[in-house]
């Protein structure tokens, strides 16, 4: 299933979505395998696929593409259209209560991603039901690729901040990577969905350099005609150097927030740092690494008194592949931590996920999370799949 999980950019890290597009596997005649290793994690094919524009490199076949008689016309033959449908069983263990519920479906997902030109694509999904409401447009954006003849990528449009960092969308576990999703008192930025630009410079010697200025404010809606609720952008530098098996990176964000109170104008400057790690052993292991810090100085909007907050975190990831990439079995251990000096953000945890692949395009799943912080289990157990 030639993916493109959104936003993607490859190892030069355009952002990434989490679904497969099984459209590319239909359009192409390719197994799922070829950029999945499983769906929806992205092998280094799928990567470069994304990275792209979503063609083939110099083996795009002219059928695809009917003669329009129009050399600035580039139409698909047929729209590209995918649906991912998510669903689970959930149990949750408190210290006083059990609860059971089925999350049937979890997510719905209409996706669709093509080419516009030789070196212009485009990617979006609609969230049909997720946990039982529309969320509607996530990943969206057209993206320019090789600019000026060189490996250097734009992309304008909606997508995650952390996706140069590790792609949430593309992870195997139910349980999130919760340092990206933290949002400190009353400020709402975090590492999620944004609005903006996003360039990405790769070179043969394994060096990537991405930078991204986004709104700040996520993907609500607009307020008085205006998507951004400050005058306020938010900067974002990630660079990273791939040796060998071993990928290293480092990252900051710097952001600003300005809301009108009764009280006045009240400002909170935050920002972030962190470093970042992958390292693969054969196809069969691959452990990933996220550390930051995220410093506010006003993160509950207050016009006197403003009382500065500092968070850390991060997470650790070891997937295992008993066969290989191209194996039914996927084990994956993840623990999550955050410290913060806003108590109620702390988080210390460790999940055990268990995949087994019943058909390339649908994925059973178990997994366990224990909470040491709220002393709670979660076992969720369930199907992925793209069609």
């Amino acid at each position: 299933m030639i993916a493109v999980a959104a936003a993607t950019a490859a190892v030069t890290l355009i952002p990434a979505d989490a679904g497969a597009i099984p459209a590319f596997a239909r359009k192409y005649r390719m197994s799922c395998t070829t950029c999945h290793a499983p769906v929806p994690r992205l092998k280094d094919y799928g990567n470069d696929f994304a990275a792209n524009a979503f063609r083939l490199e110099d083996k795009e076949p002219k059928r695809f593409y009917p003669d329009t008689g129009d050399d600035l016309l580039t139409l698909q033959r047929e729209l590209p259209i995918a649906v991912r449908f998510d669903a689970y069983f959930l149990y949750d263990h408190e210290k006083e209560s059990d609860r059971t519920d089925f999350q049937t479906p979890f997510g719905l997902k209409l996706l669709s991603g093509g080419s516009l030109s030789n070196n212009i694509g485009y990617y979006f999904y609609f969230y049909m039901s997720e946990k039982g409401e529309i969320a509607g447009i996530e990943d969206a954006y057209i993206h320019f690729n090789n600019l000026f003849g060189v490996d250097f990528d734009m992309i304008a449009g909606q997508f995650q901040v952390c996706d140069p960092l590790f792609k949430r969308e593309l992870r195997l576990t139910y349980a999130d990577y919760d340092i990206y999703k933290v949002r400190v008192g009353n400020t709402v930025t975090n590492l999620t969905y944004d609005r903006g630009l996003t360039f990405a410079l790769g070179t043969d010697a394994g060096f990537d350099a991405v930078f991204e200025v986004v709104n700040g404010n996520g993907k609500g809606e607009e307020i008085e005609g205006y998507l951004d609720e400050d005058n306020w952008k938010n900067f974002f530098l990630r660079l990273s150097q791939s040796i060998g098996p071993l990928r290293i990176g480092g990252f900051g964000y710097l952001c600003n927030t300005r809301v009108s109170t009764s009280g006045g104008m009240a400002e909170n400057a935050h920002w972030y740092a962190g470093v970042d790690g992958t390292f693969d052993w054969t196809d069969k292991l691959q452990l990933n690494a996220q550390y930051l810090w995220r410093e506010d100085e006003n993160p509950w909007l207050q016009t006197v008194g403003a009382n500065r907050v500092e968070t850390e975190g991060g997470f650790a990831e070891l997937i295992l592949a008993p066969q290989g990439a191209n194996g039914r079995h996927w084990i994956v251990l993840l623990y999550n931590y955050i410290d913060s000096q806003q108590k109620e953000l702390e988080l210390n945890s460790g999940t055990l996920s268990y995949s087994w692949l019943l058909r390339r395009n649908l994925r059973l799943t178990a997994e366990g999370t224990y909470n040491d912080t709220r002393e709670t289990f979660r076992f969720t157990g369930g199907f992925v799949s793209a069609f």
